[in-house]
């Protein structure tokens, strides 16, 4: 066997994994159906926040020590795509927020003129903002300087995995349905505009866990995201014009603005919603170890380093 571990699936969770074993001299080889600009990952607005991804506490540790890593990256906003923003999360409260306030620097009760669009409660933090297609192909690219190889292919089984390497990493997201396969996952459809940008250099959001219409306004280098829907067992990817004046309608008040920016691009993306995110080991039947990381929800980037490290230590460990 050529490759020590075959990681299914390209989007940020695999390549994360991947080059995290890469670089803990693991021989890697990556199976990717799609390229990543055709990946959910990609069409993510890219904020660093917990985001329906469960269970709580685990998702708070996973999502600081992305927080570290992605801090980290942003010094090298170029070539990495993650960049640090201040911003606000509307509707919220610190002390509702547990351990994920607790570790992120700075974070604070919002004042009054921080909470536009008449939200009468909010916090303040600086985190990463990462723009996701270049964060895709900066993990591309790191991952093949620690010697992996990403390969273009679908996998047709884990055990077609397993019987390629003795080591296999399930991290395919909404696919885990059928590739293992969990009912469990199911999609969460995720609708955002992009605008020109008039100037806004600050985040915000408001969006609860469990609303299907949410608003956030996420400043990238490629325009201005709006957002969004939230809608649980949609599996349609094809941008509805009504939905997305409603997406504008609802920023606009936060940014009057937004009401006449110019649209550049709709986007569709459907989150891989699991009650609870799967990281554990099993064994093939052939014998190969799997080591399932799948079922982020809308969390994906947020504690892609978190999970991909207990991934690798669960390899390590042998399961």
């Amino acid at each position: 066997m050529d490759s020590e571990v075959i990681v299914v699936g390209g989007g940020v969770i695999g390549l994360t994994t991947a080059v995290t074993l890469a670089e803990s001299a693991r021989r890697v080889t990556v199976w990717s159906r799609d390229p990543y600009a055709s990946t959910t990952s990609a069409v993510a607005g890219g904020l660093c926040w917990p985001y329906r991804v469960q269970p709580e506490e685990r998702a708070a540790a996973w999502s600081l020590r992305s927080f570290q890593v992605l801090t980290g990256l942003a010094e090298r906003p170029e070539e990495t795509g993650a960049r640090l923003v201040t911003g606000t999360m509307a509707g919220t409260r610190a002390v509702d927020l547990g351990t994920w306030a607790e570790g992120v620097p700075g974070l604070r009760a919002a004042r009054p003129e921080e909470l536009p669009g008449g939200h009468g409660s909010g916090v303040r933090a600086r985190v990463p903002l990462v723009d996701m297609r270049t964060h895709l192909a900066y993990l591309e690219r790191r991952l093949a300087a620690a010697g992996g190889v990403l390969e273009q292919r679908e996998a047709a089984s884990l055990d077609e995995a397993g019987r390629a390497a003795p080591v296999v990493v399930n991290c395919t997201g909404l696919g885990a349905r059928w590739l293992v396969p969990d009912s469990d996952v199911r999609p969460v459809q995720g609708q955002i505009v992009i605008v020109e940008n008039p100037g806004i250099d600050a985040w915000f959001v408001a969006a609860g866990d469990s609303a299907e219409e949410t608003t956030y306004v996420l400043p990238q280098p490629y325009g201005l995201a709006l957002g969004g829907t939230a809608r649980e067992g949609v599996w349609d990817t094809t941008p509805d014009p009504a939905t997305a004046a409603a997406i504008v309608r609802r920023c606009s008040p936060v940014h009057p603005e937004l009401a006449t920016a110019r649209v550049l691009e709709h986007r569709v993306g459907l989150r891989p919603y699991r009650p609870s995110v799967r990281i554990e080991p099993e064994r093939l039947p052939g014998g190969s170890l799997c080591v399932h990381n799948y079922g982020h929800g809308g969390g994906g980037v947020t504690v892609s380093w978190g999970c991909a490290e207990e991934a690798a230590r669960l390899v390590a460990g042998g399961g």
